[in-house]
């Protein structure tokens, strides 16, 4: 990827309106692989709570300056933030997804969330959208939400650029993986919107580990636009 690549989309926005790249409701396919990575990370925590059925988690990372661009006054837009975590999103092979499945207390301290959603707002539309769906409590949800964004490795050409540019998907994607050795590039997503890269997307088994994407709705534009930090 050229060295003028930035990637932009506000976590806070996303805060208001349907988080899954997914549509509702598609028709069944087949069954997710095995995790592709051969040396498994991270073991789930015991659970703590009653969630509901699902079969893979969605980390979707925001670059948040997208939404800037027309909401420059925004609080977040005074911090030139970088990638930031949007949601890790329960998803079922399917394209289905629960949400919203119960009212249980969120977060005990913004230091459980700070560093990963610019906001308050953010991680607690978060926690009772999709959290609530696990079967932890906020907490643990928390914990794993930092542990998966944590195994990310931003290449580093998103970093220093200040330049617009426009990139193919496939490059940006190629981008991720070469930086990031245990994601496959079947488990790596890009969501747009008006031809502009909006967030990355990573699918992951309930263990965190890396595995293809199903039922992911992925970014058709043929090259999509990236305005700069």
């Amino acid at each position: 990827m050229k060295t003028s690549l930035t990637i932009t989309l506000s976590a806070a926005m996303l805060a208001f309106v349907g988080c899954s790249s997914n549509p509702g409701t598609q028709p069944a396919v087949t069954p997710v692989p095995t995790s592709q990575t051969s040396n498994p990370r991270f073991a789930a925590p015991a659970p703590t709570a009653t969630g509901q059925p699902y079969d893979f988690y969605l980390l979707n990372l925001s670059w948040s300056p997208e939404y800037c661009v027309t909401n420059s006054g925004a609080a977040e837009c005074s911090q030139h933030l970088g990638f930031v975590v949007h949601g890790l999103w329960p998803q079922n092979n399917d394209g289905t997804y629960p949400q919203n499945c119960g009212t249980r207390p969120g977060p005990t301290d913004p230091s459980v969330w700070a560093g990963l959603m610019p906001t308050a707002a953010l991680a607690q539309h978060e926690w009772v959208t999709h959290g609530t769906c696990t079967p932890y409590d906020a907490d643990t949800y928390f914990g794993l939400i930092r542990k998966a964004f944590g195994e990310v490795k931003i290449p580093a050409d998103f970093t220093a650029s200040t330049q617009p540019a426009s990139e193919p998907p496939a490059a940006i994607i190629g981008d991720f993986a070469a930086a990031n050795s245990n994601f496959p590039q079947a488990s790596i997503a890009i969501s747009c919107g008006n031809n502009a890269l909006t967030a990355m997307e990573f699918c992951l088994d309930k263990n965190l580990n890396p595995e293809a994407c199903q039922s992911v709705k992925p970014c058709g534009a043929n090259t999509v636009k990236i305005p700069p930090r």
